[in-house]
């Protein structure tokens, strides 16, 4: 049994892992997944000052109100870039950090510094034209979703405030992050960004490394392979 955390991806909330939490509630784990300021449920929030720092403090604030230790703690897509923001914050609270499919910052870098200049001229350009400047568009979702998740999901992402992009992240802790594992979803498609950190994962100490045949949303779209994977990775030293 494991004390779960999450930080969820962008456009995105804990309502996306509806389908997640059945299966962890009946392995015996214990899982918080706090929903960002200004998505989800929390949508009425939104405004243009919230950043990467707005999203990390939402999480960190979960472990310390509900005082918990020992934390395995899940970072999805953008939420990579959340867990490790909190991973630093609260070194003494963490004892793995799990990457599905997401994005693994080194101090001082930016989600647009990682995706690149054209996918980040892209973003910015639609941000101008939809979304008041501040506002990114919904991303699509993987090709493979089925048609009813599509419909369950879509009305309930929200636009991603842009800070949260630009906004470089700064670690400052001293001590060594915790043990850190990375899933990588082999059904990317062109453009993938997230072979870069699956990489890095397979050739750093202090990362295990592991692939799932699935697209980018496996808690969506194969949430038993997910837990499967989640199980051995929670039972392993």
């Amino acid at each position: 049994m494991a004390t779960i955390v999450l930080a969820h991806g962008a456009w995105s909330a804990a309502w996306a892992w509806k389908k997640m939490r059945p299966l962890l509630r009946a392995a015996g784990h214990e899982f918080f997944s706090p929903t960002y300021t200004g998505l989800g449920e929390r949508a009425h929030l939104a405004h243009h000052e919230i950043d990467l720092s707005t999203h990390i403090h939402d999480v960190t604030a979960v472990l310390e109100f509900e005082d918990l230790r020992d934390v395995t703690l899940l970072g999805h897509s953008y939420g990579g870039m959340v867990a490790t923001g909190v991973a630093d914050a609260a070194r003494d609270r963490i004892s793995r950090l799990v990457y599905i499919d997401a994005f693994a910052p080194r101090d001082g870098e930016s989600l647009f510094d990682l995706v690149g200049p054209k996918a980040e001229a892209n973003m910015r350009a639609g941000a101008m034209k939809d979304g008041a400047g501040w506002k990114l568009p919904i991303n699509p979702m993987p090709p493979d979703t089925a048609p009813d998740d599509v419909a369950w999901a879509s009305p309930r992402r929200r636009p991603q405030p842009i800070k949260t992009f630009e906004q470089k992240l700064r670690l400052v802790s001293k001590e060594a992050p915790p043990p850190r594992h990375y899933i990588y979803a082999k059904r990317n498609g062109p453009g993938d960004v997230f072979r870069q950190f699956g990489e890095r994962a397979r050739s750093e100490p202090g990362w295990k490394y592991y692939e799932m045949d699935c697209s980018h949303n496996p808690h969506i779209t194969c949430p038993e392979a997910l837990m499967a994977q989640l199980s051995d990775i929670m039972a392993s030293k």
